[in-house]
């Protein structure tokens, strides 16, 4: 019996009332053990051989795996289990609240939509008696929303012939690349000095300013040179601190930023273009001084050896849709090129969903209904 609202419903109500903050982001972060040991008692009754490997202590991937009968190609759907934090909805962010076709709460569509459809469809997979050839895995993997732990845990593990990542975007899309990112500290240093000796320090602050006005102008470049499909590249601040006190001149100050690379580029481009700033900088500022420290650094996505499974997902939206997905990039990153890239062709697929990482993030439940029939029978092609 197909899926309906009711049973996304209730699923995905159960998935975000766990709380699974990602340690990464939030130290005292809940982890994802407990929303982990909630998916293998649902898929016990299934059949379905899970194992809880555990990446960190108490932070386990759960890779769930219907065998096949030998001969045929496997499929990992892939979906994080982990979300980001909640501190400016605390009162309201793990109680779900339906309205409409949407359902709403922290981590409804990113990503705890992506494991309910992820579920759903190994329990229709399961129950329909498909004597399919090839396995059908879950892997619901921890730290997506940090630094991926979970995924790199996975590939180092485990290989397949094709991986279906689920995440939301709209459900008639499916995305075949997308942007890589770097999280960098830019450092500015400069003198510390006394208030009333001004010809004696070197104001860190002011410099920074400088290099911020700097990291505009890029933002501008970008904006007026976007990616075909990916868009503008990604630039925006994320944090700054400096300084000691009212009446010192600061000697340091540090502006964390994330920063977008297209395929084909290295994170090296962008350092390119951040000492660049630097350059007109020490040309202007007489005792400018800056580093850039590289705290996370991810390649983009181009999904590649990729067409026997995306030809099955169009089939099963044709079906589902009555029409194929319509293909895309993204100017986000995901573990999708973390799949890829150890090569294993890979499609980033999901429902649709919005107002991720802030209040009131919502996924639409209809369309969760028809991502699981449309993984269901991607998988079943695939794997047959």
């Amino acid at each position: 019996m197909p899926v309906n609202e009711r049973e996304v419903e209730e699923l995905l109500s159960d998935l975000v009332r766990i709380d699974s903050v990602t340690p990464w982001l939030i130290p005292d972060g809940a982890g994802e053990g407990n929303i982990a040991r909630f998916i293998a008692d649902w898929l016990a009754p299934l059949g379905v051989k899970v194992e809880l490997e555990e990446v960190e202590p108490g932070r386990p991937n759960l890779v769930a795996r219907l065998p096949g009968m030998g001969g045929g190609r496997s499929l990992c759907i892939n979906a994080h289990s982990d979300t980001v934090g909640y501190a400016n909805w605390a009162d309201r962010a793990l109680v779900p609240e339906r309205r409409g076709d949407r359902l709403i709460g922290v981590g409804v569509a990113d990503d705890k939509s992506g494991c309910a459809v992820g579920l759903l469809a190994m329990r229709d997979i399961a129950r329909s008696g498909s004597r399919l050839r090839g396995d059908v895995v879950l892997a619901c993997t921890i730290d997506e929303e940090g630094s991926s732990i979970g995924t790199t845990d996975l590939v180092r593990r485990h290989s397949y012939d094709g991986a279906m990542v689920l995440e939301p975007h709209e459900v008639e899309l499916v995305v075949v690349e997308h942007q890589g990112f770097g999280w960098l500290d830019i450092i500015v240093h400069g003198k510390p000095a006394h208030g009333s000796a001004p010809d004696e320090g070197i104001d860190a602050i002011v410099h920074m300013a400088q290099v911020i006005d700097g990291l505009a102008a890029l933002d501008g470049r970008f904006k007026g040179q976007p990616d075909p499909r990916n868009g503008r590249t990604v630039l925006h601040t994320g944090t700054i601190a400096g300084g000691t006190d009212y009446a010192t001149y600061p000697s340091r100050a540090i502006l964390g930023i994330e920063i977008g690379t297209q395929p084909g580029e290295t994170i090296a481009a962008r350092v390119a273009d951040i000492e660049a700033i630097f350059a007109d900088c020490r040309a202007r500022l007489p005792g400018f001084a800056a580093e850039i420290q590289i705290q996370v650094e991810r390649d983009p996505f181009k999904a590649e050896g990729h067409e026997t499974l995306l030809a099955a997902a169009h089939t099963a939206s044709t079906r589902t849709l009555g029409h194929p997905l319509r293909e895309v990039g993204l100017n986000a990153w995901t573990d999708a090129a973390l799949m890829q890239a150890a090569g294993i062709p890979t499609i980033l697929f999901g429902p649709t969903g919005s107002n991720y990482h802030a209040p009131d993030e919502w996924v639409s439940l209809s369309s969760c209904v028809q991502a699981v029939e449309i993984v269901t029978a991607t998988a079943t092609d695939f794997c047959a």
